[in-house]
């Protein structure tokens, strides 16, 4: 009885009955929602919800005219709701319509739905998961989690990354169109992941997907489900990682959405000092209740398995960890102990990451968390949270507040690039150029650089070279890596036509060679996480504004000696410290003329002298360009 395309039975047994209610059923979504299916010879839909405070639920849609009173859901233990409609099918659009004890009618889409319906509706669609075919064993079988291995993200919002200029669809891309465009794309600029904004559903293109009310269902701005499994499996057929943003944290209060679902706090803490964002208009969930914990638990899980992701980047971790996170005095309740730690959260990310790092070692858990809460990234074992990895928001403040001055004035904030350093190892850092960075008056990227134009992109050349020889992964926002000039908006694409200007041209073709620099060395990434993988050469040169220091391959044989000036003024013949009598290949020269600069010297060698410098016995001299990045490898 009720069988899918797979032979698997889609009907709730008291097993699963057991599991829900226990917070452990980690496949739920094969059970709630709608799922189509056979019973008794008959093809139809199965609708099965969580409804415990309902009086009566009855399914509408499409199939039966949106008739409250024809299809009433047979109410099972526990505040489970169920009904086989063989009158209903794929495409199908429908909500559950919910008679609270008080009498009132909720209209409401179903929180595990596969699908939903373009926005400004929002009614739930049936979807059939079990069609596409797979062409990507290959990846799955050989990702890692693994530290030692290199990660440079791209970060990208589907509907403004490129859109096209006839307004059809509102110009989006389709999922399937934007594979090709961006696997063609990062042919040149070869980043090793992508991670996507927005692609649970959400009814409003202002909130950019950070406020779900499709937990189960990729957006149908771009397409259908099969659509977006083509795009991740096209582009772990090019050797590119997905990660999602994911959204635990909170949700909006849109009446078709997951508030007041059953006429009751169902999903959301009761009392709204703990339950709502007051500076977010937003609910938070009720992490206490093991129903809402499964139901994020098994999201987690349903996007890995489902739709074959390699990560989950979660947002706004610590509006989850603090109690009074964006609140005053008198809106928050302290916890048993009488603290502002959400005791229930701590649980959630522990039970959720040691499931994940269980079941799908291979798959990364990225926390978006701003604060000093210690140990984000070790094992729950170990009392640490269980992510993989955390957003360096320190480092990232620090980088750009230094970035912004102007040059006469960096020697006094000097400490600003280095003091990373001093907590590097505490945790394993993902250093993030990201989308919060270049909205809402920030600027973007280059128009954060101080100077004229033709400055400003040598800075920011500068820049990005020292982010991605520093220590920890790398994540950098759409347009920044060609110069975009205004600041990001989810409304229109990126202003492409700005790689017709030699500015622009020349900053691109250095992040491709970056890219490329950083990809196939080791040193820039084995070791990020070991003392032994780096060494400064010279941290205090604060008077002229210049940092050294080395990156060290596990092997010793591929090492980097990286120098940056973050002034205009040139040393012809500037001289560091080195720590071997060895020959110092020039790789990389942020004034090379390629990359729109002056030097015509290429990739020339540099014999270590005997002469003392930076505390070292061995030196080597050469110039060193204002505003300039300069790579050695020995």
């Amino acid at each position: 009885m009720g069988k899918d395309k797979k032979g698997e039975s889609v009907f709730i047994t008291e097993d699963d009955i057991e599991l829900f209610h226990k917070g452990i059923h980690y496949t739920i979504y094969h059970k709630l929602g709608a799922h189509i299916c056979e019973n008794d010879g008959l093809s139809g839909v199965y609708f099965a919800l969580w409804a415990p405070n309902a009086n009566e639920v009855t399914v509408i849609g499409t199939f039966n005219n949106w008739d409250t009173g024809k299809h009433k859901m047979t109410a099972a233990e526990d505040g489970l709701f169920t009904l086989f409609i063989p009158s209903a099918g794929k495409d199908d659009l429908y909500k559950f319509c919910i008679r609270t004890h008080t009498g009132r009618l909720l209209f409401k889409a179903d929180p595990y739905a596969n699908a939903c319906e373009m926005r400004p509706g929002n009614a739930s669609k049936i979807a059939d998961l079990n069609t596409f075919i797979w062409k990507d064993e290959n990846w799955i079988s050989n990702r890692k989690s693994d530290i030692t291995c290199p990660m440079s993200i791209y970060e990208v919002h589907i509907g403004s990354w490129m859109r096209h200029p006839d307004g059809k669809n509102e110009g989006f891309y389709n999922y399937r169109e934007f594979a090709y465009r961006i696997v063609e794309y990062l042919r040149e600029i070869p980043y090793t992941h992508v991670e996507l904004m927005g692609i649970a559903e959400h009814p409003f293109d202002g909130s950019w997907g950070y406020q779900v009310t499709g937990y189960y269902a990729p957006t149908s701005r771009y397409g259908t489900p099969e659509d977006f499994m083509f795009l991740v499996n096209y582009l772990h057929e090019n050797n590119i990682g997905v990660i999602l943003d994911w959204v635990p944290a909170h949700f909006p209060k849109d009446e078709h959405g997951l508030a007041d679902f059953d006429g009751t706090c169902l999903y959301e803490y009761e009392d709204p000092k703990k339950g709502e964002h007051p500076d977010w208009g937003t609910k938070i969930f009720d992490y206490e209740k093991k129903e809402v914990s499964n139901f994020l638990i098994a999201n987690a899980l349903f996007w890995i398995n489902e739709y074959h992701v390699d990560g989950l980047r979660v947002d706004a971790v610590a509006s989850m960890l603090y109690l009074d996170y964006g609140k005053q005095q008198g809106q928050w309740i302290p916890n048993i102990y009488g603290g502002n730690k959400n005791l229930e959260a701590i649980e959630f990310f522990k039970h959720l990451n040691s499931i994940i790092r269980h079941r799908h070692p291979g798959i990364m858990m990225i926390a978006e968390e701003s604060t000093a809460w210690p140990s984000v990234t070790k094992r729950p074992e170990e009392n640490g949270l269980g992510f993989h990895y955390k957003w360096n928001m320190g480092w990232m403040h620090d980088f750009l507040d230094y970035m912004k001055l102007d040059p006469l004035y960096r020697k006094y904030h000097h400490h600003k690039m280095t003091f990373a350093m001093a907590y590097h190892y505490s945790e394993n850092f993902i250093l993030v150029l990201s989308h919060d960075e270049v909205v809402h008056l920030k600027c973007s990227m280059i128009n954060k650089m101080p100077g004229d134009r033709e400055n400003k992109f040598h800075n920011l050349k500068a820049a990005y070279a020292f982010m991605f020889t520093h220590p920890g992964k790398k994540l950098l926002f759409m347009g920044q890596d060609f110069g975009q000039e205004r600041e990001w908006s989810e409304s229109r694409e990126l202003d492409w036509y700005l790689l017709g200007d030699d500015n622009h041209r020349s900053l691109h073709n250095f992040m491709k060679e970056l890219l490329h620099l950083y990809r196939e060395n080791p040193a820039f990434y084995e070791l990020d996480m070991e003392q032994r993988g780096f060494q400064w050469i010279n941290a205090d040169d604060a008077d002229r504004s210049i940092f050294s220091y080395i990156r060290y391959s596990s092997d010793g044989k591929n090492n980097f000696l990286c120098i940056f000036n973050f002034t205009p003024v040139e040393r012809k013949d500037y001289r560091v410290g080195v720590p071997k009598n060895k020959k110092y290949k020039l790789v990389l020269n942020s004034d090379d003329l390629q990359f729109g600069g002056k030097n015509t010297q290429g990739k020339a060698y540099y014999p270590a002298e005997k002469i003392g410098c930076d505390s070292r016995e061995y030196s080597i001299a050469f110039g060193l360009p204002g505003y300039g990045a300069v790579i050695f490898r020995f």
